[in-house]
């Protein structure tokens, strides 16, 4: 059984290596996981988020949500959840010793830390972006078989191609979420290896999928640990009771929010972006799922939009209003399905045993709902042709910058190319001192270039693509 005085441990990494050191006495009685959300809050990967798509690329509507916004949200839904669990769950969920964890303080700003940072490692683009890097480095895996194959005298079997002989995992399968890890710990560098140096339980309760590259994968869809972050993630799990494939309890309500705004709120910008109308969501709910929380959910939002149909608005504004109300209705319900699962199946999340498969919401009263929403949202606003155009945009600015990135770290700042050291020269220097603290070998190579690129939003990579092409040419 897992044990919430551990699963809440304060403590971090760098006190518990090298001491408490010199201390900036700024705590001003904050528990230390508050402090947590207060230096995600103030960290630069946050704000950069906020030129980060959600949805729809280089959205210029204000009120449609860039990755920041998304973030917040779902650190907010997060946070009530926490709140619901401190204050009326508290003996039920968390024991006898409730008072002693000062869960009320503690498990609301730590479900807040967590949704807030959930998708910092995320790069320009979306998921579209982490396609687009992993299709890049499947194409390097290729080079590099047909560089072997040809130096051999041997011809290339293509049927019986497998990337991952040339590749590592980590990068043909690379993921936002083990970049958000490795960000976190790794690369917001100060002044030594510890990153922000958050709490412990605050890391272990972020590592959505508990499982490590190339590593056994304790049938999680994804691995949520970079090899580079191995022992951290050890050193994590290890301080607060967990091991490999066993998540923190409190990653599925981080997971659970991620799902609700996902659906609701993706929904409600698929429409204010006039991709689709109100009617036709509910239309599509209707016709979608037959169950009763769906049903319910769909009659009080047709009503309100009778009730605002007789004033005199817009089809644009009736739509907008009657979206504000459908998301307060269906996240309401969601957020309270989630609490009662999360308690419901307390003891089974608390048996430190891997429970891959399970969901709060996909166990929830809400799950055809959330099901149907994020259909729709797929089918209206997802496959869009507008978005579908800038991602293709986008994918070929990765690409094009990577390729760059690549012949740049080769010989990094000794390389004779002045085009070469000119690009090397422009990425971060956290990140360069991380790298050239490495072996510098090809793994760490392509992890700089991750980096790198995960690290920009997406008018900087725009704008530095751009400029780095025309001095290529000029060149």
């Amino acid at each position: 059984m897992l044990d919430w005085k551990k699963l809440l441990s304060p403590n971090r990494r760098k006190h518990a290596a090298v001491g408490t050191g010199i201390s900036l006495n700024v705590a001003v009685g904050r528990e230390e996981t508050e402090r947590d959300y207060d230096r995600i809050l103030f960290s630069a990967p946050t704000r950069r988020l906020a030129d980060k798509t959600q949805v729809f690329p280089m959205e210029e509507n204000d009120s449609v949500r860039t990755r920041l916004t998304h973030s917040h949200e779902v650190s907010n839904l997060a946070r009530s959840i926490g709140i619901r669990l401190a204050f009326e769950h508290a003996d039920e969920v968390f024991g006898p010793d409730h008072n002693d964890l000062k869960v009320n303080r503690t498990v609301p700003a730590l479900l807040g830390a967590i949704g807030l940072a959930h998708d910092l490692g995320n790069p320009p683009f979306g998921h579209q972006g982490e396609a687009s890097m992993q299709q890049w480095f499947v194409a390097k895996a290729r080079s590099i078989a047909a560089a072997r194959h040809v130096g051999s005298g041997d011809r290339q079997d293509t049927e019986s191609f497998d990337p991952s002989k040339y590749v590592e995992a980590d990068f043909l399968n690379f993921d936002g979420n083990a970049q958000t890890l490795r960000l976190l710990t790794r690369l917001q560098v100060l002044n030594d290896d510890y990153g922000l140096n958050l709490t412990v339980a605050t890391l272990s309760a972020l590592i959505k999928y508990p499982a490590v590259f190339g590593a056994e994968d304790h049938g999680y869809k994804k691995a949520g640990v970079f090899r580079s972050e191995e022992a951290i993630a050890d050193e994590v799990w290890a301080a607060t009771g967990l091991t490999a494939g066993v998540r923190h309890p409190l990653a599925v309500v981080m997971e659970a929010c991620d799902d609700i705004a996902y659906s609701v709120i993706d929904a409600e910008d698929t429409i204010k972006k006039g991709y689709a109308s109100f009617y036709d969501l509910m239309d599509f709910i209707d016709s979608g799922t037959t169950d009763a929380v769906s049903k319910e959910i769909v009659k009080k939002a047709r009503l309100k939009n009778q009730e605002f149909r007789k004033e005199n608005l817009s089809s644009r504004e009736l739509d907008d209003i009657s979206m504000q109300i459908f998301r307060a209705l269906a996240i309401s319900r969601m957020v309270d399905a989630a609490t009662k699962t999360f308690v419901a199946n307390k003891e089974r999340l608390m048996s430190g045993e891997s429970l891959p498969n399970f969901e709060l919401i996909k166990e929830s009263e809400c799950a055809a709902f959330c099901k149907v929403v994020k259909t729709f949202d797929a089918r209206y606003g997802f496959q869009h042709r507008d978005v579908l155009r800038l991602e293709l945009q986008g994918h070929n600015y990765i690409q094009s910058m990577m390729d760059m990135l690549w012949s740049a770290v080769q010989e990094g700042a000794d390389s004779t190319s002045p085009f070469d050291r000119f690009v090397y020269g422009s990425i971060s220097e956290n990140y360069r001192r991380v790298f050239e603290l490495t072996d510098r070998g090809d793994y760490a190579k392509r992890q700089i270039i991750c980096d790198a690129l995960a690290g920009m939003t997406e008018s900087f990579l725009i704008k530095k693509h751009d400029e780095l092409s025309s001095l290529a040419k000029a060149g």
